[in-house]
């Protein structure tokens, strides 16, 4: 974290006690920042809160530090407003959101998805990042600073096949990530994206194997990603540094993506 405030900044890493969500909710407590990590599965965001914690000052371990872990199921709005209140009642502001919380869906022809699986995903994946944004623009706005980072996909660039819902939903978060930059770019509040080809984590236990060599397939490197790679970009969007970068959507493909 760059520049020099008279508190450190508040981020919300939602979907932050695994995957890109953790190593993000680690690299920005290393940034400075007091990080809440927000998750569905609250035992596994407190441990990662109280690890950080105790690794930025083992004094604090279990107690207010660095970080602390709240739930959340972004899918409801509700529950998202009231992520909101309990952070601002407990730090004072929101400055930083990052929109990670997701799943992969089923891997299976669209033709041959069970009922309900579109809405599933696209809640998750699509309408929790759309809530995350109503809910703490109001308040950045009238701070005259803010970040929100939302995490896309190349698949939303790409489609990926036996993932339509996913790739969709995905897809729908590049171009609300787009429009909502337009709305505020004389805010002070910049909302980009990134869109990682495959990482290593927990949610390729979701998909088929088949489907992951796809994936591996298609990138020049021949490899998977990193988390700690996308916390990276994701540190840098968060920042004072990134100044002048708004509605943009960052690749993290090991070449896949080259547009």
């Amino acid at each position: 974290m760059t520049g020099t405030h008279a508190r450190a900044r508040v981020a919300v890493v939602t979907g932050g006690a695994s995957g890109i969500g953790e190593a993000t909710s680690r690299r920005l407590a290393t940034d400075g920042y007091q990080v809440v990590v927000a998750d569905l599965d609250f035992e596994r965001a407190t441990r990662v809160a109280e690890e950080i914690n105790a690794i930025a000052n083992p004094s604090m371990a279990g107690g207010d530090g660095t970080a602390f872990g709240v739930t959340v199921d972004v899918s409801s709005e509700a529950s998202f407003r009231e992520l909101v209140a309990t952070v601002v009642d407990r730090l004072g502001s929101i400055d930083v959101l990052v929109n990670n919380a997701g799943i992969a869906g089923m891997s299976a022809p669209s033709w041959k998805l069970p009922d309900g699986e579109w809405e599933r995903v696209i809640g998750i994946d699509l309408s929790g990042v759309y809530y995350g944004c109503r809910a703490v623009l109001p308040g950045m706005i009238a701070r005259g600073w803010g970040r929100i980072i939302n995490v896309s996909s190349i698949a939303g660039k790409e489609g990926n096949p036996n993932a339509v819902p996913y790739s969709a939903a995905k897809a729908g978060v590049i171009g609300l990530t787009k429009a909502i930059a337009k709305e505020v770019a004389q805010t002070g509040v910049l909302v980009n994206a990134v869109t990682p080809a495959v990482i290593a984590t927990p949610i390729l236990e979701q998909v088929s194997e088949q489907h992951v060599n796809y994936m591996v397939s298609r990138i020049p490197m021949g490899r998977t990603g990193r988390t700690d790679e996308v916390a990276a970009l994701i540190s840098w969007l968060a920042s004072d540094e990134c100044s002048f970068s708004t509605g943009a959507v960052f690749d993290i493909s090991g070449g896949r993506a080259t547009y």
